[in-house]
């Protein structure tokens, strides 16, 4: 048994980095085995050598995380205590380093994690960005808000989201109202980040006036767009020839990010996924870069990234049923 000793310098430290109820530390005590005590602005951490050097740098990349304004939950402790395990807590301080966008409410927008902070920085360095992933990693909130922002700065003139309108086990004929009323739930998840960047008011003057266009992917056929930064958003259902023709109609000063998640195609079984085609094409060409973003990158609730971890498993242990054909003949038995 060995004890470390960590010097805090304000108690409101100590409360962000512990959580509700204690629950960071004591997710840290369980995880890595040690016992955390805080007293006199001190926190003791004993247990096996290893164990306590682990914590040590947990704790320090927690409160790094916290003096740049991330006070720590569960999700952001079991990420640290990740790349701890790996020895690249050295990555952190490039995390929450850098203000992205400021939403209508005055709420800093940064990237949580070292896979979108790359990604991040792909989006503002290349003209085209294409970012895979699962649900829940940031791929099309963190694209819209370097929209916003490219919007603001008047590095654009419009902003410009679209997704392919594919049912998803749903029909869309069957949906009431007109066309728009049809296509609004698809392109919903784009309406809410615009929402909360420029409040209510400030979207609907926006895109009275044209600077924002929220439209299926079929509408984007015969345009060519200039000034603008370009979401195509769930890219995974589009088909290879609609990913051909959104991307020959990028005009002169446009900026492109391509998002979607490969592990959830909606296509039909004969259809090639123009997200994976275009991976494979556009793979090493210059001013275009693909990100990978991971489980590790999920920002919502702890059990999202449990999910996601729990069906990758699931996927990789029967991979040689998926996909085998159904014996007719042993239907009804």
């Amino acid at each position: 048994m060995t004890e470390q000793t960590i010097s805090i310098e304000r108690m409101d430290e100590v409360i962000d980095i512990f959580g509700s109820f204690d629950e960071n530390m004591r997710f840290v005590e369980d995880e890595l085995n040690v016992k955390v005590t805080n007293r006199d602005n001190e926190l003791k951490i004993s247990g096996e050598p290893e164990n306590v050097m682990l914590a040590v740098r947990t704790i320090e990349g927690l409160l790094s995380l916290n003096a740049r304004g991330e006070s720590p939950n569960l999700q952001s402790v079991r990420y640290v205590i990740g790349l701890v395990r790996e020895g690249r807590e050295k990555e952190l301080d490039e995390v929450a380093r850098d203000v992205l966008c400021v939403t209508a409410r005055g709420k800093p927008i940064k990237p949580k994690t070292v896979g979108q902070k790359k990604y991040v920085d792909a989006i503002l360095n290349n003209t085209i960005t294409i970012g895979v992933g699962p649900a829940g990693t940031g791929k099309t909130y963190l694209a819209v808000a370097a929209a916003v922002s490219a919007f603001r700065d008047k590095k654009v003139s419009r902003i410009i989201l679209t997704r392919p309108a594919i049912e998803a086990g749903e029909k869309l004929g069957f949906l009431p109202g007109d066309m728009q009323s049809k296509v609004d739930p698809y392109l919903r998840p784009l309406y809410d980040g615009l929402f909360e960047m420029f409040g209510a008011e400030g979207y609907a003057k926006h895109l009275e006036r044209g600077n924002i266009e929220v439209a299926p992917l079929a509408y984007m056929r015969g345009r060519t767009l200039d000034d603008s930064f370009i979401i195509l958003d769930e890219a995974q259902n589009t088909s290879r020839e609609q990913m051909k023709m959104f991307l020959t109609r990028i005009g002169f000063g446009s900026r492109v990010v391509i998002t979607g998640d490969i592990t959830q195609i909606d296509l039909p079984a004969d259809k090639v996924s123009g997200l994976k085609d275009a991976i494979r094409v556009l793979e090493g060409i210059d001013d275009i870069a693909i990100c990978n973003l991971t489980s590790r990158d999920v920002v919502r609730h702890v059990l999202v990234q449990k999910i996601i971890n729990a069906y990758e498993k699931f996927e990789k242990a029967n991979k040689p049923l998926i996909g085998r054909p159904v014996d007719r003949r042993r239907r009804g038995r």
